[in-house]
């Protein structure tokens, strides 16, 4: 008989998997907390910040910081979908076997900008060896590769923000996700480019099975489908490869709210009594991006407000009793940050107590001390 899960369980799983129920107990490690979410957002560092601080009693953005570049327990490199993460360190050995072991889709590159596989990997190679005990700017690192490649990894060819980037950054997210390349400390404010430790790739198979099972314990029960898009990956890869997995007995599948999804092997235990609670989620939270599906997470008026064309993430979140019930941000001057928050239900008085408090608490996390106001959120959504 199916199993059947209904959306307050897997609701409640997911938010207690994630510390978002009850944040990790003080002295744990920023880095099993950042693990717990499958990698967190760093396109904006802030916003990392506070992801994994909302999860972590005490944890500043200083830890954060600390753990990136003084412990060194995490990294900041090309992590799913080809986007800057936090990773732990200690799981680069799986991240770099089970990402590289993702198909790609067609290059949205012009023909004549293109490079081809061999040419790819000779760029990471010589990104890897020009990085090799050192730091580099990106022009630094560009001169580098140019004189390791050859002019035409210099070819001007890819537009960009103002003008037009070199060939060879085609591949930087490539290089990040087999373990060439990471984020280093800035230098001022020059973001700089370094090697992460040395590891040894864990084998494919093994990675791509503990990949998707990883994400099943984190955001499932999941379809084949919402693992691909969470992985950027083509759908009938990820129902191959998850046919694969539940004829080995990997994977199993259960009835969730009235569809066929997947969850881990044995993985079949859930609440009993829904979320409840008010959350702060910033730009590009795991959480927004990886549960599904989006219009029991985004319901009613949130689905049009909170996503940007369907796509989660591009606004901060207010996440009440589970589900997306606002957008709120941040303005931050000096010492003092006013974040504003615009509720898209009637807030109990208990809610607007935890509301204060969770505002209070992303000041702690900024080192700055907040106001709150409630009322529209007039910025837009992030690029």
């Amino acid at each position: 008989m199916t199993l059947r899960i209904t959306w307050d369980e897997a609701s409640a799983r997911r938010l207690e998997r994630q510390f978002l129920s009850v944040p990790a107990r003080a002295g744990t490690l920023v880095a099993e907390v950042v693990g717990a979410m499958l990698g967190a957002h760093a396109q904006v560092l802030s916003a990392a910040e506070v992801s994994v601080g909302v999860r972590a009693e005490g944890v500043t953005r200083a830890d954060v910081r600390a753990a990136l570049w003084e412990e060194c327990s995490l990294v900041k490199t090309y992590g799913p979908r080809g986007t800057l993460h936090l990773l732990p360190t200690a799981g680069l050995s799986f991240w770099t076997a089970a990402l590289t072991a993702i198909p790609t889709g067609p290059s949205p590159f012009a023909k004549d900008a293109r490079m081809t596989a061999a040419q790819a990997d000779e760029v990471v190679a010589a990104i890897a060896d020009a990085l090799a005990g050192t730091s580099l700017t990106i022009d630094e690192l560009s001169e580098a590769v140019l004189a390791r490649s050859g002019p035409w990894a210099g070819d001007l060819v890819m537009p960009a923000f103002q003008g037009m980037w070199p060939r060879w950054r085609q591949v930087m997210h490539r290089a990040g996700q087999r373990g060439a390349l990471c984020l280093g400390p800035n230098r001022g404010r020059k973001v700089t480019y370094t090697r992460p430790p040395h590891f040894r790739p864990m084998a494919a198979d093994e990675a791509l099975s503990l990949l998707v099972r990883r994400y099943l314990r984190a955001y499932g029960p999941a379809t084949a489908a919402h693992f691909a898009q969470w992985a950027a990956a083509p759908r009938g890869w990820a129902r191959d490869l998850c046919a694969t997995l539940a004829d080995a007995g990997e994977i199993e599948e259960v009835d969730f709210a009235g569809q066929p999804a997947w969850v881990a092997a044995g993985d079949t235990e859930f609440p009993g009594e829904p979320a409840r609670g008010v959350r702060l989620l910033p730009y590009f939270d795991a959480y927004g991006i990886g549960c599904h599906p989006r219009e029991l997470l985004f319901p009613g008026a949130a689905y049009e407000r909170a996503l940007a064309g369907g796509q989660a993430g591009n606004h901060p979140v207010v996440l009440i009793d589970g589900v997306v019930s606002g957008v709120w941000h941040q303005r931050r001057s000096g010492r003092r940050t006013t974040v504003t928050v615009e509720p898209l239900v009637r807030l109990t008085a208990a809610q607007e107590k935890e509301l204060a408090r969770q505002v209070d608490r992303v000041g702690e996390i900024l080192e700055a001390k907040p106001e709150l106001v409630v009322g529209k959120v007039t910025s837009g959504p992030h690029a």
